[in-house]
């Protein structure tokens, strides 16, 4: 694991999706084909952006989605469908394939589907983001370390729901769902790169906690540790409660 600390979002987003980039590029002239995982959120503006700004022959490319509320409409402003369509889909010309979570669907025949579809496909990049409360994906504190279904149903903490609130996503707290579709902690370490942006001071505590404790569900993004090359992209404000003893980059 190796920790990338810039001044403020925008270079931290650059460097990280610079760095997406060029393992995506890298995959197409391995195999001649990518697989790769999209977050969504706030983590993701500058990240997204710096990856369409690259010249990727997209029609190799195979996108996954990393996690959708249940019961959410696709035209809600939090959904993360929108999110995608808007900021990423609408923007790449002839996608090979790309695999959306329809949270309106019944939960089970659709985590069914995604599972059948990824376990298919071998990630090669997954774009990933830390929580408030430390959850990976909506993987929430205490997150469930062993399971290697791909796609599972998942409770969402009041501090996750707190975080998707002070966003801005809803209108207040009692709006935001309690339930949504989540790929697996496991699943995610098989990711063969992993791209982690965490912008913010909200999530200090959150990146003191995952980085510098040992690896422990009670702190879902820690399992990041034990990856072999995952990248950890901090901005000055994320990055303010680190020990002075870890090396950045």
């Amino acid at each position: 694991m190796k920790i990338y600390n810039r001044k403020d979002p925008s270079e931290m987003g650059k460097l990280a999706g610079d760095h997406a980039a060029e393992a995506i590029l890298d995959a197409i002239q391995n195999k001649g084909e990518a697989n790769i995982i999209l977050a969504t959120g706030t983590s993701q503006f500058e990240t997204i952006q710096t990856i369409l700004s690259h010249d990727i022959d997209w029609s190799k490319v195979t996108m996954f989605h990393l996690d959708e509320y249940l019961g959410l409409p696709v035209t809600h402003p939090a959904s993360f469908r929108k999110y995608l369509k808007e900021r990423f889909l609408d923007k790449v010309k002839g996608l090979k394939a790309y695999h959306l979570i329809d949270g309106e669907k019944d939960p089970m025949e659709e985590t069914n589907r995604l599972n059948e579809l990824i376990s298919q496909s071998p990630i090669d990049v997954a774009m990933v983001g830390i929580g408030e409360n430390g959850h990976l994906a909506f993987n929430d504190p205490p997150a469930d370390f062993e399971t290697t279904t791909p796609y599972l149903v998942v409770d969402l903490d009041v501090a996750c729901r707190q975080q998707q609130f002070g966003e801005g996503w809803f209108p207040t707290l009692e709006d935001v769902p309690k339930k949504a579709i989540s790929m697996s902690i496991q699943q995610i370490m098989k990711s063969n790169k992993i791209i982690c942006s965490v912008p913010d001071e909200r999530k200090a505590k959150a990146v003191k906690a995952c980085l510098e404790n040992e690896v422990s569900p009670e702190f879902p993004a820690s399992i990041l540790q034990q990856h072999a090359d995952c990248g950890i992209y901090l901005d000055e404000a994320a990055a303010s409660l680190l020990d002075a003893t870890i090396t950045v980059h």
